[in-house]
């Protein structure tokens, strides 16, 4: 039961460590080693780390009752994701590492660089490698919506979150908030359960009782 709690705790408290994140990256203005470095990337961390039950429980509604298609489709999201959550998860903790083994912003770009120079860092953790995260948000969501399990207006709102935070890491507290309007509705769903926000089927007639 607990378990299951977090679970769908997760479905909020994942955006809003990203958007605090975001926030605090906002008023560090040296980007540099410190508290608010620190401060930051340990939000990110729990933030994409939040999302891990967050992509396994969209996963198993968007596969619920569906035939092996839709089963695919939702398996490749959730890999998708995962691997995403995986790749950003790494990337913050370089980012710590190298934040509390660096006395100034010089002395960061210098690790950061000799980091990255390793072959297939820099896509992995960097580059590719996090763009796995958004893909996998927007696939799922966007298969529920087709399966009219829920709003039409959530995967755009994905979409558009996925394209302020790429257009400027500034508006990554935008994104973020555009992620929680979508996923919190959903926490209240159980798992296999895609019933969330979408429409609400007609009522029935009872059937007409005969003598």
């Amino acid at each position: 039961m607990a378990e299951e709690t977090w679970g769908r705790a997760a479905y909020v408290a994942g955006p809003v460590c990203m958007g605090a994140y975001g926030l605090i990256r906002l008023v560090d203005e040296e980007h540099g080693p410190g508290p608010a470095w620190t401060l930051g990337h340990l939000a990110l961390l729990a933030g994409v780390v939040l999302f891990a039950p967050v992509f396994v429980g969209l996963g198993a509604r968007a596969a619920h009752g569906r035939g092996t298609p839709g089963r695919w489709s939702a398996a490749t999201g959730l890999v998708l994701g995962l691997l995403g959550v995986a790749a950003v998860t790494v990337q913050a903790g370089i980012d710590l590492l190298v934040g509390a083994r660096s006395e100034d912003r010089a002395t960061m770009n210098a690790l950061f660089e000799r980091i990255q120079s390793h072959a297939g860092v820099k896509p992995a953790f960097y580059t590719v490698g996090p763009l796995l995260f958004y893909l996998g948000l927007v696939l799922l969501v966007g298969q529920l919506a087709l399966q009219r399990a829920t709003a039409a207006w959530r995967p755009l709102a994905v979409v558009a979150g996925v394209a302020v935070t790429a257009a400027s890491l500034d508006l990554i507290p935008v994104g973020a908030l555009l992620f929680l309007l979508v996923l919190a509705p959903l926490r209240d769903v159980p798992d296999g359960d895609a019933s969330g926000g979408g429409p609400v089927p007609a009522a029935q007639p009872a059937p007409r009782r005969t003598a």
